[in-house]
């Protein structure tokens, strides 16, 4: 893949998730800072972004989301097909929200 279709796909990929997070964080705030792992100050940024101002972000060349499975356990709850996956869903969901929440640098 050349340079350049990798930065029009981390375009992409960055609008997805800026759009959705916008979407998510204007329909229950509170839900989306949990799931998407911010802080309330950066909910309120995204929340307040401009589409001009996603759109720049979007092309800033760098990935503007990260996985947030630092934890070997966490990523194994998640992928894992069990009997019971709802309750290694929220076995996964609460230590996802003992971790410190991530702004952006």
């Amino acid at each position: 893949m050349k340079l350049e279709e990798m930065l029009d796909e981390m375009r992409d990929i960055n609008l997805s998730y800026m759009m959705l997070a916008q979407q998510m964080i204007k329909q229950d705030k509170a839900t989306a800072v949990f799931r998407l792992g911010i802080s309330q100050d950066v909910a309120d940024i995204i929340e307040n972004l401009t589409p001009a101002q996603v759109l720049k972000l979007a092309g800033s060349g760098m990935l503007v989301s990260r996985f947030r499975f630092d934890d070997g356990m966490v990523l194994n709850l998640l992928t894992s097909y069990t009997k019971d996956r709802a309750l290694a869903q929220s076995h996964a969901a609460i230590l996802m929200a003992g971790q410190p929440m991530e702004a952006f640098a």
